[in-house]
């Protein structure tokens, strides 16, 4: 793929994406979605390998299913309502149908089995835009949508914290880990949705650096399975001490940053009278903790069961840019001292 298409493509990308933010209508909404899918798409197919267009396929097939659905959703929202203003859809038919629509595309179980068989059938440069990027326009969709004590959402929720933990368990490609891990963080996000709207886009700012610092360590070193962190010690010592944080910060340890989130979205729903859901939640969260603790030790605890003869690699100097890595490890590692901050900005 030439530079020229390249940058057309992620112009695209992105103008599809601040289209959704910046568009009250529906069908300006619904046509930035569009957008958006039909840029990524070429770039998951580019490989030319029969793994990466099969991704595509599915993720054509599964985001033309939602988008079908989300415009029959806002056409009936108009025939009952007679306006297209997204705030303003409150009728139970529409409101179902657009939060079903946009639980399919951003991959919210029980409608999530696309998303870990996509990622593993990408390659990590693109996995890192559907894994961050692309969940970014559905949100802000949602977040305009008024579900004032809604159930569905709540289900929802739940439901994607115990798949996302469930499902993880026994992989053992890190693509496929990621995307379960990225259904267990959207179900906290959708969980205090709509009682926090803020806490919620929170949630997702700290969910979205947490997961770009891991991806661009995976990039860095090429490791796309759990046997390949085994040699990652003898490869990168450095890489080797940072990754385990990486991983227990997306399991939410403290003091991590990803605790942060997690603890400020149990207090909101104690808040709200919800302490069984908070208790179902956090026993979804142990069974996420156990696989990132797994890795954890299969980075830093485990020798390479051969002995490497040849050069150090990290005697060698890197050619990559290594500084979005730096910046994004910080913050995804040492954010949580500054919660006083975030809780201030929050209630502004």
């Amino acid at each position: 793929m030439t530079v020229i298409t390249l940058t057309i493509l992620l112009f695209a990308l992105g103008t599809g994406t601040t289209l959704t933010f910046v568009s009250s209508h529906w069908l300006l909404a619904w046509m930035g979605l569009e957008i958006s899918t039909l840029a990524i798409l070429p770039l998951m197919a580019q490989q030319h390998h029969p793994r990466a267009v099969e991704a595509a396929t599915k993720y054509f097939l599964i985001q033309a299913t939602a988008a079908a659905v989300l415009l029959f959703a806002s056409t009936t929202n108009a025939w009952i309502s007679g306006h297209w203003d997204i705030q303003q859809t409150s009728h139970p038919l529409p409101l179902t149908l657009v939060t079903l629509a946009l639980a399919l595309k951003i991959g919210l179980a029980p409608l999530h089995s696309w998303q870990p068989e996509v990622l593993q059938g990408l390659g990590l440069n693109t996995g890192i835009i559907l894994a961050t990027w692309q969940k970014l326009a559905p949100f802000a969709i949602l977040t305009q949508i008024q579900t004032p004590n809604s159930p569905l959402l709540i289900i929802l929720g739940i439901t994607s914290i115990f798949a996302g933990g469930w499902g993880g368990l026994n992989q053992t490609q890190l693509r496929k880990v990621l995307g379960y891990s990225s259904i267990a963080h959207l179900g906290w996000m959708i969980l205090v949705l709509q009682y926090s709207r803020p806490l919620a886009l929170l949630a997702l700012l700290l969910y979205i650096i947490v997961t770009y610092a891991t991806f661009t360590l995976f990039i860095l070193k090429n490791v796309t399975s759990v046997k390949a962190l085994f040699a990652l010690g003898a490869k990168n010592p450095i890489l080797t001490t940072l990754l385990p944080f990486l991983l227990l910060s997306l399991a939410s340890l403290p003091p991590l940053t990803g605790f942060l989130a997690k603890l400020l979205i149990l207090k909101e729903l104690a808040k709200q009278g919800l302490a069984p859901t908070a208790a179902l939640a956090i026993m979804g969260t142990l069974l996420s903790a156990f696989f990132y603790v797994r890795l954890s030790v299969a980075t830093a605890l485990t020798l390479a069961p051969n002995t490497m003869t040849g050069t150090a690699p990290w005697r060698l100097t890197s050619t990559r840019l290594t500084m979005p890595i730096s910046i994004s490890t910080v913050l995804a590692v040492a954010l949580l001292p500054l919660t006083p901050a975030l809780l201030a900005l929050l209630t502004y």
